[in-house]
């Protein structure tokens, strides 16, 4: 996938592709599940959100949507896409949080 293309269905299919589209579907709308559903872990929720992404990504780039193979490696993989997805979100917070570093107020000694 390169910088400057849209999602594709191919391109869902990829762990980075499916990873960025699931880092931007938690974001936007885990506030909304917290309301709906308060004791859903957000690092569940992310691995639900990864396992539907590879899932329709999959039936759309043609496999058999009655092929339980393809949830079953959909929901591993989904795993795999919640923990990139995750490690997105921790750049992100530590870049945002990084700003100036805090003045070191030890004293050498002479």
């Amino acid at each position: 996938m390169t910088t400057d293309a849209l999602f594709t269905w191919n391109a869902l299919g990829t762990l980075t592709g499916a990873a960025l589209f699931t880092f931007l579907v938690v974001q936007y709308t885990k506030s909304l599940v917290d309301r709906w559903l308060p004791g859903l872990p957000t690092d569940v929720y992310a691995i639900l959100v990864g396992w539907a992404i590879l899932a329709l990504a999959q039936v759309a780039s043609g496999a058999s949507p009655v092929d339980w193979r393809l949830y079953l490696l959909s929901g591993a993989n989904g795993l795999l896409v919640a923990l990139a997805a995750g490690q997105m979100h921790n750049k992100v917070v530590s870049e945002l949080g990084a700003g100036e570093p805090e003045p070191n107020n030890k004293s050498i000694p002479s």
